[in-house]
C-alpha cells in the first residue's frame, strides 16, 4: 500500500512516516514545498503520488495564537482539510483527519464517546471541528480521528516544556484541574495503522488508556526522567489564557479498539517507551 502523508514533519508526521512506511511505500508532504490550504496544491501532490491512502496530519495547532490568527486557522484547518479530502477523492482514496479534544467544552465527567455531540470553544477548537465536517462532507471514504495531548520525539510538547521549566525554575505551579489522556504519537501511529486496514469508515478516538491531570503527568515525567524540582498543584483559573482549555476532555478509544483490533497501552507505559526512544541517538 502506498500512503501520502500531509504534514509529515510534525511529530506524529514522523512517527506515522515510520509506521507506515515499515509496511509500504510511504510519501510525506510538508510546508514550505506543500500548503494544503492552497488551492490546486494537495491535489497535486496526491496526483503526483498516487497514493492509496492519504492522512491528513497538517494542522494550525497554536491555541492561543489562533485567537489573534483566525483566518490562518481556519484557512489551514477548515479549507486545508476539504482539500486534502478533495485530492484524495480525485485518485480514489480514503482519507484520515487527523482532529482534537477540544471539539468538546469539557464539561463532562465521563470519558468522551465519538457520537458525544462537540460544543468547541475558542477558533482552534471550532476550526478543528469544522475540518471534520469539511473533510466528511468531501469524502465518504474518511476516518476522522479525534487524539488528545500528544507528544512524540523532535515535537515542541507538554513533556519537553515541561523539562526545560524544571531545569530553569527552583519551582513549578501545576494545573490540577485540567484532565486528560496524554497520548505516544508512535501509538496513535500504529492504531491508524490497524484502523485504515479495513473500510469502517467514521469517527473515531484514539488514545492512549488512562486519564490523569496536567499536575500528575508533570510529576510521572518528573519522575522517569529523574528530575528533581519542587512542585505545587494549582487551579487552571490561575494561568488566565487568550483561548478556554477543556477542563475534562477524557477520550475512549473504545470504537477504535474494537474496530482495528488494536489495544492502546495506558498512558504511563507509553511514556515511558517515550522516554526510551528519547535516549536513542
Amino acid at each position: 500500500m502506498k500512503t501520502l502523508i500531509f504534514g509529515a514533519k510534525g511529530q506524529l508526521g514522523r512517527d506515522l512516516m515510520e509506521v507506515f512506511g515499515a509496511g509500504g511505500e510511504c510519501l510525506g508532504v510538508d510546508l514550505p514545498e506543500v500548503d494544503i490550504a492552497l488551492p490546486g496544491a494537495a491535489l497535486e501532490a496526491a496526483e503526483s503520488a498516487a497514493p492509496d491512502l492519504v492522512i491528513n496530519a497538517a494542522a494550525y495547532t497554536n491555541v492561543d495564537g489562533a485567537e489573534e490568527d483566525a483566518d490562518n486557522a481556519w484557512r489551514v484547518n477548515e479549507t486545508g482539510a476539504r482539500l486534502v479530502a478533495e485530492a484524495a477523492v480525485a485518485v480514489d482514496a480514503p482519507v484520515v483527519y487527523i482532529s482534537t479534544d477540544y471539539v468538546f467544552d469539557g464539561a463532562g465527567s465521563r470519558p468522551y464517546e465519538p457520537d458525544d455531540p462537540p460544543n468547541p470553544k475558542g477558533v482552534y477548537a471550532e476550526s478543528k471541528l469544522a475540518g471534520e465536517r469539511a473533510t466528511a462532507a468531501a469524502n465518504p471514504r474518511h476516518f476522522i480521528v479525534r487524539t488528545a495531548w500528544l507528544y512524540g520525539p523532535g515535537g515542541n510538547n507538554f513533556v519537553e516544556k515541561m523539562l526545560a521549566l524544571a531545569a530553569s525554575r527552583p519551582e513549578l505551579r501545576l494545573v490540577e484541574d485540567e484532565i486528560g489522556s496524554p497520548t505516544h504519537t508512535i501509538d496513535l501511529a500504529q492504531a491508524l495503522r490497524a484502523l485504515t486496514a479495513g473500510a469502517a469508515y467514521g469517527t473515531y478516538h484514539g488514545v492512549n488508556r488512562g486519564q490523569c491531570s496536567r499536575y500528575e503527568f508533570a510529576q510521572t515525567i518528573f519522575a522517569l526522567a529523574g528530575v528533581e524540582v519542587k512542585t505545587a498543584p494549582c487551579k487552571g483559573a490561575e494561568f488566565p489564557t487568550k483561548a478556554p482549555r477543556p477542563a475534562y476532555s477524557v477520550l475512549n478509544p473504545a470504537r477504535l479498539e474494537e474496530t482495528a483490533g488494536y489495544a492502546f497501552r495506558p498512558w504511563e507505559d507509553a511514556l515511558r517507551h517515550y522516554f526510551q526512544r528519547r535516549a536513542q541517538p
